[in-house]
């Protein structure tokens, strides 16, 4: 009896050294996420939408691509640990194919998001004159003028949004490569985009921010090319990360 009550002395010991973690209430593991979503999304929108409705001659793609980049670093650092800080569908789908968000929380995520986007682009046509709200379209996207510039308007969302998701998911979600910079990083990125592909396609990479304006202005120009061009960038670099760039825990074959 001794010698059992020995045995099992270690393990109870263990035990009560290492409680295990306690499940956090329900709110804050579906509703504060969703919250933050849609907060964290209108935010942004709203941010960019108003610097292409505001900008003054002779800046050109600069500021918006700068207020779309520091608006989205600024919004990922301050809300990212509550809900990952995607603000953008196809970071949302990217994220959950390396199992990064729960599959109960993917509609939610994209319904809250282009709600969102709707938010911030309805806040933006409420603050800016009329005029420049007309003459911007609502910072909306203009997407192609011609059906033969699609060809190039589609292969530019495709990379551009790539490049983006890729720095999301090596950055934030594949755990070798994960760094306190991540939401630097990510408005870095999308700044660049902006820079060098606002004139193929406007550097969208984000079909809540092509949704919110377009609703709000009525501009539906080619719109589904904003929609196609991440969601298919979310699927190429979320099976690129997962079979051959992410680590033992992320990648398929390994598991």
């Amino acid at each position: 009896c001794a010698s059992s009550l020995a045995s099992c002395a270690p393990e109870l010991m263990d035990t009560q050294a290492k409680p295990s973690a306690p499940r956090l209430p329900r709110y804050e593991r579906h509703v504060q996420p969703c919250l933050a979503e849609l907060l964290g999304t209108a935010l942004f929108i709203f941010t960019g939408c108003l610097a292409v409705l505001e900008e003054p001659g002779g800046t050109g793609r600069l500021q918006p691509a700068l207020a779309h980049g520091l608006a989205l670093a600024a919004t990922v650092a301050v809300l990212g640990d509550i809900s990952g800080g995607h603000f953008n569908p196809a970071v949302s789908l990217a994220v959950w194919l390396l199992g990064g968000l729960h599959v109960t929380l993917l509609i939610p995520y994209w319904l809250c998001q282009l709600c969102g986007g709707v938010i911030g682009a309805g806040l933006a046509k409420a603050v800016a004159p009329s005029e420049s709200f007309g003459n911007a379209s609502g910072g909306a996207l203009g997407g192609p003028t011609a059906r033969e510039q699609l060809p190039a308007v589609l292969g530019a969302e495709i990379v551009l949004s790539s490049f983006l998701l890729l720095v999301v998911c090596m950055g934030a979600v594949n755990g070798r490569t994960s760094t306190a910079l991540a939401p630097l990083c990510t408005g870095l990125t999308v700044t660049a985009a902006i820079l060098a592909g606002g004139g193929v396609s406007g550097a969208c990479m984000n079909p809540a921010r092509a949704f919110g304006p377009a609703l709000v202005a009525n501009c539906w120009n080619y719109h589904w090319v904003y929609w196609v061009g991440p969601m298919l960038a979310a699927l190429l670099v979320g099976g690129l990360v997962r079979l051959l760039l992410g680590d033992q825990a992320t990648r398929l074959l390994l598991k």
